[in-house]
């Protein structure tokens, strides 16, 4: 899938790992921005793009509004299996049944229900 760039700032062709950005800086921490800007306006927000870029910094509304899109995109493509999902293999057997190392600790963590 292919996007247009917003004024010359971006290209992008496929999932987002294809993607290149010029004349920007996308961090962990923008995105990390990003993400939690999103949580709090919704599409129903007047301005949403223009805010979430002020809150972002050092980028435009166009290039936030691009991004989501992107996001969306990747989205769909994993729930509809496009996206093939990792393969991490079963770690050792614990002496409690049949549980990996791996869920054993997410059990208690309580963040996966054994």
């Amino acid at each position: 899938m292919s996007w247009e760039k917003p004024a010359g700032e971006m290209e992008y062709s496929g999932q987002h790992s294809s993607s290149t950005i010029s004349n920007s800086t996308w961090t962990a921490k923008k995105n990390k921005l990003f993400e939690n800007a999103l949580a709090i306006y919704d599409r129903d927000s007047p301005d949403r793009w223009q805010i979430i870029a002020k809150i972002v910094g050092e980028t435009s509304a166009d290039e936030v509004k691009w991004r989501y899109e992107i996001l969306v995109d990747d989205i769909k493509s994993i729930e509809s299996d496009k996206v093939p999902l990792p393969d991490y293999g079963r770690d050792h057997k614990s002496s409690a049944g049949d549980l990996t190392n791996a869920e054993l600790r997410l059990k208690h963590l309580n963040l996966n229900r054994c």
